[in-house]
């Protein structure tokens, strides 16, 4: 089986993009862009997106910037455990690949990419679609989900595959996405 992602298998998860991250953690704001882009590249494609928040009471909403891709009344996964597929109400869409985005990517991105592959999900994670407060950190969380079995992509990469060639009306919407 290929281990690229493939529409009909595939679901987006944007993990914990929440304002009081923007101040704290590394390269906020091209992550919170990135994971912008993978929406709005989802939504190209008619694919399901699932969004979480860990304690938006705290932590606040998600990004104005990964908001608006969305659309203002698109639903999130709210949150207290720290992997999402965890959360109460978390689901794939009866997908069985999932592309992973998001904070912290040591902690809420490691658990639930753990927890997914666990469960028979290939999942793929985009690097430059996650960060954490430090690049140390960051780089742990790729690292130790890479070694259990994540495949770590891009933002441009797996918009590409999941389009799978150009000349189509499509490849032009996600070309210009990845401009």
């Amino acid at each position: 089986m290929s281990r690229l992602l493939e529409p009909d298998r595939t679901a987006l998860l944007v993990i914990d993009v929440q304002e009081a991250f923007r101040k704290a953690v590394s390269d906020f704001d091209a992550v919170a862009g990135a994971a912008a882009t993978l929406v709005r590249g989802f939504r190209v494609l008619d694919l399901p997106v699932v969004v979480s928040e860990q304690y938006p009471k705290g932590l606040g909403r998600t990004v104005p910037e990964v908001r608006e891709a969305l659309g203002h009344d698109a639903p999130v996964l709210e949150k207290t455990v720290f992997a999402a597929s965890q959360a109460e109400g978390f689901e794939l869409h009866g997908r069985r690949q999932a592309l992973v985005c998001g904070i912290e990517s040591h902690v809420c991105v490691n658990q639930t990419v753990h927890d997914l592959i666990a469960a028979g999900v290939e999942v793929h994670v985009a690097r430059d679609a996650v960060s954490s407060r430090t690049t140390e950190n960051r780089d742990l969380g790729l690292h130790k989900m890479e070694g259990y079995g994540a495949i770590v992509t891009s933002v441009e990469t797996a918009l590409l595959e999941l389009v799978g060639r150009a000349g189509t009306d499509e490849f032009k919407r996600i070309q210009a996405l990845i401009r």
